[in-house]
């Protein structure tokens, strides 16, 4: 017994130090949690306007004092110690001595002096500085505390805090959940109070419109304004938010597209809404045709075909797609297919950016060119289509290739490169499919409406 008594108590001894250091770190988390938590915090009366005097709460943090010609290397020295935290000052002035400073820890890393690093000791004593830390108190205000902290003290404790909200220009549009609403208004005005930049915080009310594709708003804080401008990858769009569709999370696939455009190419855009696809292709110095059904997109199109200085490449249009299509690109590929038959050479695009209902709106150019001359049909320039749409399919890319050959009637065409643009919801997706419109569909020609039991690798469907 007595044998094994040492190695025993020598098997426990790591395990004791690890426990310790845990037990360590627990405390550490807990003071900074205890710190950066308000104490207190509160709404008035009105329970719409948050009591900014009641976030004010003294608190203590560990501190090294040091010579104030040496706050630089001190500062570069404890890098990782200090205290970082927007609108907070680490660095404080000595009230007892003007050649003095404090830098303030942080103290979930530093509990005492045994938590400094060695790094950390060996400068103090290198730098001739006292090797302990001081206690510095200050108190932290309104100013101190981040969005989230802020509301979790006013809200009912278990309420989920907004998280998250897109900013269009100085909006930002939120999509509160119905047990918010009760707090919107202090959720906006903490919102503006916290970001600078922005200048109106919006609610959506209620689904997208769908024959104009905007959302209805509420104003929950700040200047009633929803004339917006964004800037985006050197573009510029300045309009009305809450009477046309903008989604700044399609800023990536905006550039996606217009990579894929060569100067003299020719972009037809079916939905263009204000021009995030139109306009960076007009400025790839391609010739774009730009459509949308509603008056005010139309209107600020034009608008930023002027603003981003390319009004010259761009020809805008309000009316229905379909009737766009016809009236428009029909004539305007059978004059570029006479163009080429002289020997100029073009590409055309089609951009069909309306992802919950633009698979259905392929049918129209089903037989679209069968009036075109059969010696003219060579010549003309077959769009690359480029289809945005979404899908809750099990296979959601096999289901995108499906419903478009079952659209276009066509059940053999080449290379459908399947895009996954972005996550819309859970087990939903947004996709680009993109492929050449086939030349039986657009002339008319006779095909038999069935895949060969065996395709070549060159029909099959491509993701991406």
């Amino acid at each position: 017994m007595h044998r094994l008594a040492p190695r025993f108590l020598s098997s426990l001894t790591p395990l004791t130090h690890h426990i310790k250091i845990a037990c360590t770190m627990a405390q550490a988390s807990s003071s900074l949690a205890s710190v950066f938590t308000p104490s207190s915090g509160k709404l008035l009366d009105d329970k719409k306007t948050i009591d900014k005097e009641s976030f004010k709460k003294q608190v203590t943090f560990p501190a090294v004092h040091v010579d104030k010609r040496l706050v630089n290397k001190c500062r570069k020295a404890f890098k990782q110690s200090l205290v970082h935290r927007k609108k907070f000052l680490n660095i404080r002035d000595d009230p007892a001595d003007s050649e003095s400073k404090y830098l303030l820890l942080n103290p979930a890393k530093v509990i005492d002096f045994s938590s400094l690093s060695d790094q950390e000791r060996n400068f103090l004593e290198e730098s001739g500085l006292e090797k302990k830390l001081h206690d510095f108190e200050t108190e932290l205000t309104y100013d101190n505390w981040n969005p989230d902290e802020i509301l979790r003290t006013v809200m009912p404790e278990g309420m989920e805090v907004p998280t998250s909200f897109s900013i269009i220009g100085h909006i930002a549009h939120l999509n509160l959940r119905e047990e918010q609403l009760e707090y919107k208004h202090v959720i906006g005005q903490v919102l503006l109070d916290k970001n600078p930049a922005l200048r109106t915080v919006v609610n959506k009310v209620n689904e997208i419109n769908n024959e104009f594709r905007f959302f209805n708003m509420e104003l929950l804080a700040g200047e009633d304004n929803m004339v917006a401008l964004v800037r985006e990858h050197g573009a510029s769009f300045e309009f009305d938010f809450s009477k046309v569709y903008w989604n700044s999370r399609l800023s990536t696939e905006h550039v996606r597209i217009a990579s894929k455009l060569g100067a003299d190419d020719i972009l037809y855009d079916m939905f263009a809404g204000v021009g995030p696809f139109a306009i960076p292709a007009a400025k790839r110095k391609c010739t774009v045709v730009a459509n949308d059904l509603n008056p005010e997109s139309y209107k600020w199109l034009t608008h930023n075909a002027k603003l981003n200085k390319v009004q010259n490449r761009v020809r805008t249009c309000n009316m229905d797609a379909r009737q766009f299509v016809v009236d428009v690109v029909k004539d305007d590929l059978i004059a570029v297919g006479k163009k080429c038959r002289d020997g100029n050479k073009f590409n055309t695009h089609i951009v069909m950016n309306l992802p919950s209902i633009a698979i259905e709106f392929l049918d129209v150019f089903c037989n679209l060119l069968k009036d075109v001359p059969v010696d003219l049909r060579p010549y003309i320039p077959l769009p690359m289509m480029h289809c945005h749409c979404f899908s809750k399919a099990d296979n959601m890319r096999q289901d995108v290739c499906d419903r478009i050959k079952e659209v276009l009637h066509h059940k053999d065409i080449d290379n459908i490169m399947v895009h996954d643009v972005r996550d819309v919801a859970p087990n939903k997706e947004m996709f680009c499919a993109t492929f050449r419109l086939p030349h039986d569909v657009a002339f008319a020609i006779d095909v038999k409406d069935e895949s060969s039991p065996t395709e070549p690798d060159s029909k099959k469907q491509r993701y991406e």
